[in-house]
This record gives structure tokens, sequence and C-alpha cells, in this order.
């Protein structure tokens, strides 16, 4: 198996850390990739028409895009560990996978205003609004404590990527003030191998 790689896309990490919890991370070679939201990669683009990563490649030569479909399957290969099969704990995990998501999302935008676009028609309510997505769904997690709680799966992966990022991007958001039980769950969950490995070409 092999994917395109970045070192700082939450993404890939979303992917390799799902990897390295299902026990497959050394069957996975990391390939070199050049993603930008602006300057697309015609290399990526060759593979995956959205030019994204991460973009996966099985080893029958199915391409597989984007992290939900390619963590999914990985799961699939260790006999389904991280996202349960039926009933309302699949449910469960999976909607906490698109809060995770979401979040990323908000997160990347608001980079991008910062990186991507040029200084003078940056839109500071913009970037603020995304950001604010990231605050509202800090503030949905520390309401509900019980949620994260003890939960090991794909959802939580995904919310502790999500942290990752922000703390990566955003060093001087604070979030942990505003969000302490969300702070203290990731204090524990972030020791975890798979959240502390590092991937490097």
């Amino acid at each position: 198996m092999k994917i395109l790689f970045s070192p700082f896309s939450p993404y890939v990490r979303k992917c390799l850390v799902t990897a390295h919890e299902l026990g497959l991370e050394g069957q996975i070679q990391l390939l070199p990739s050049n993603a930008h939201p602006v300057q697309r990669d015609p290399a990526i683009i060759s593979h995956n028409p959205l030019g994204k990563v991460p973009t996966f490649f099985t080893d029958d030569g199915q391409v597989l895009y984007d992290s939900r479909v390619i963590c999914e399957y990985l799961d699939v290969q260790a006999g389904g560990r991280l996202i349960p099969a039926s009933g309302a704990a699949r449910w469960t995990t999976l909607t906490l996978q698109s809060l995770g998501d979401g979040m990323l999302d908000a997160a990347l935008l608001a980079r991008y205003e910062d990186v991507a676009r040029p200084e003078a028609i940056r839109w500071p309510e913009w970037r603020a609004a995304q950001l604010d997505k990231v605050e509202t769904s800090l503030a949905h997690l520390d309401a509900q404590p019980a949620l994260l709680a003890g939960r090991v799966d794909l959802g939580a992966l995904t919310v502790g990527c999500a942290l990752w990022y922000l703390d990566l991007r955003f060093p001087d958001l604070g979030w942990r003030e505003r969000h302490g039980p969300t702070a203290a769950w990731y204090e524990g969950f972030r020791q975890r191998a798979s959240m502390q490995a590092t991937w490097a070409l």
C-alpha cells in the first residue's frame, strides 16, 4: 500500500494514525507530493482529479480518496476494529468523525486565508467565522464529555488529529483555556503511541 504524503496534512496524519492503531503502519509506503490549494500539483491530479492528499494506492492498484474512504478501507483490512459494524455505535462513531473532519475543514480554510490568499484581499471575518466553527465544536464536546471518554475509534482519532492541527497551526488560539473538558481528554488521548508517532520521507 502507498499514500501520497505531506508531513503537515492533518488528513494524511489521520490515515497514518489509523493505520498505526490497526497495526498496518509498516505496510504503507510514503510517496512525496506537493499539494497546494492554488498551485495544484499535476502529479497528484493524474491519480486524483481533486488534486488533494491523502491519495492512497491499494496493493491491487486501486486509488482511494479522501481520508474517510482510506480509513474505512484500512479498518476493513484489519478486521473492522475502529468503525462499529452496525447500530447506534456505528452512527455515533461516524458522526464524531464528521465533527472532527468539519473542525479540520474550518481550520484549513482559516490557515489558507493566512498563507495562500494575498494579504490585500484577505477577509478577517471569514477567517474568524471558520475558527468559530472550531469553537462551537469544542463547546459541543465539552458539554458531552462522555462522548469521548474511553473511546478509541475513528471518531476519537479524527478529533484527536483536529486538535493536533490546532496546536500545529494555531498555537496562539489558546483553545485549552476555554475548553477544559476536551483539553483534559486530549491530554490523555494524545499519549497514545499512534498520536505520538511522527512520519517523514
